[in-house]
C-alpha cells in the first residue's frame, strides 16, 4: 500500500514513508530533536508507530537515502474521520530556503488525498502561517486532537498557535 518513493524529476531527492525505511528513523529522531528537543526514546516510539494508514511520518531523503533532508507526521483527528493533522514538520537548517518544505508538504497532501482517501489536512503554528499560506493553507478554528468536545476549551482559543486547514 502507499506511494512508491517520489523521486523530484530524477533529482537524487525521494520522499518516503518511514516505516518503509527504519534505517532512517535515528537521522530523523536527530533532525526533529533539534527543533524540538525530547527524550530519545520518546522520539523513536513516535516514529516507529508509523504506518500506511496513520500515523504516518514522512521523510525527504537524498544520497541514497543516507540523508534525512525533512519530515512530517499525519495523524488522525478522531472528530474529522475524512480529515488529519500534519505536525512536526522541519527542514534541516542547512537546507532550508530551498524549496524543500514545500516538497514534503506536496507529498504530504498527494499522499493525504491518493492513498489515504481524505478531503483536508489541518495544522497549527506558531510563526510559520505565511508559509503555510502560499501552499493554499487558511486559517480555522482551532481543532481537538483528542476527539469530539462538548464545551469551549478556551486554551486552544488563547494559545499563540494559529490553526490552519487545506482542503485537498
Amino acid at each position: 500500500m502507499g506511494l512508491p518513493p517520489f523521486n523530484v524529476s530524477g533529482s537524487p531527492f525521494s520522499v518516503v514513508p518511514i516505516h518503509h525505511h527504519p534505517e532512517l528513523m535515528k537521522k530523523t529522531c536527530e533532525l526533529i530533536n533539534s527543533e524540538w528537543p525530547r527524550s530519545e526514546t520518546a522520539r523513536m516510539r513516535s516514529l516507529e508507530a508509523s504506518c500506511d494508514t496513520l500515523p504516518c511520518s514522512l521523510v525527504l531523503t537524498t544520497d541514497g537515502m543516507n540523508r534525512v533532508i525533512a519530515h512530517c507526521k499525519l495523524s488522525q483527528i478522531p472528530s474529522k474521520k475524512m480529515a488529519c493533522f500534519i505536525e512536526s514538520v522541519v527542514v534541516d537548517k542547512s537546507f532550508r530556503g530551498q524549496g524543500f518544505g514545500k516538497l514534503i508538504m506536496k507529498f504530504a497532501e498527494d499522499y493525504c488525498r491518493i492513498v489515504l482517501d481524505l478531503k483536508a489536512i489541518y495544522l497549527s503554528t506558531i510563526d510559520q502561517d505565511g508559509f503555510y499560506e502560499r501552499l493554499g493553507y487558511e486559517f480555522c478554528t482551532p481543532i481537538s486532537m483528542y476527539g469530539p468536545r462538548r464545551c469551549e476549551l478556551p486554551s486552544l482559543e488563547n494559545a499563540k498557535k494559529k490553526y490552519m486547514k487545506k482542503v485537498l
